[in-house]
């Protein structure tokens, strides 16, 4: 009779990591200054603070926050630390850039942040395709934090993976 098939794959010490597995709940928001600025270019200290305290920071509960300036203006440092002091205590994370730059902070936090333990000796596939939005430096994160720990690191998929690293 016919063989019995085997799955190579599922019974070997093959682990694989779905970056998209740890992708978090919430939403990104991309906050702009310019409606904040004189003409959208100067930022008139007085104005800026009066439309700080009157603002409802409560609608960024639970949000990942982006705080950026479209316009060419010259903002100083400390109206962004101000903004992200007052969104700090509804927000889960602000920063100050656009929001590709936001979730490769969330992810490289999520990674700096993972016990990979588990996975010491390994082989490691770092699965590819996601549909969620995984930025690429978190593959680069997540390869740098198992290159001391793994046997060896692939991209993609079982059946089909890209060799990155093989330890000696």
């Amino acid at each position: 009779m016919a063989d019995e098939i085997i799955n190579r794959v599922a019974n070997s010490k093959l682990v694989t990591i779905d970056l998209e597995d740890y992708y978090p709940k919430g939403e990104r928001v991309l906050f702009d200054i310019k409606d904040w600025l004189f003409e959208g270019f100067v930022l008139r200290e007085k104005e800026f603070r009066g439309h700080v305290s009157q603002f409802d920071w409560s609608q960024y509960q639970n949000c990942y926050v982006a705080l950026t300036c479209s316009t060419d203006a010259i903002v100083p440092g400390w109206a962004f630390m101000l903004l992200a002091i007052n969104i700090e205590p509804y927000a889960k994370k602000v920063i100050v850039g656009d929001l590709d730059q936001l979730e490769s902070s969330i992810y490289q936090d999520i990674i700096e942040n993972l016990d990979v333990s588990e996975h010491q000796g390994k082989p490691i596939i770092i699965k590819g395709c996601a549909n969620k939005p995984i930025p690429k430096n978190a593959y680069i994160f997540l390869a740098n934090k198992l290159k001391p720990i793994a046997k060896s690191i692939m991209y993609g998929e079982a059946c089909s993976s890209v060799p990155l690293f093989k330890k000696k």
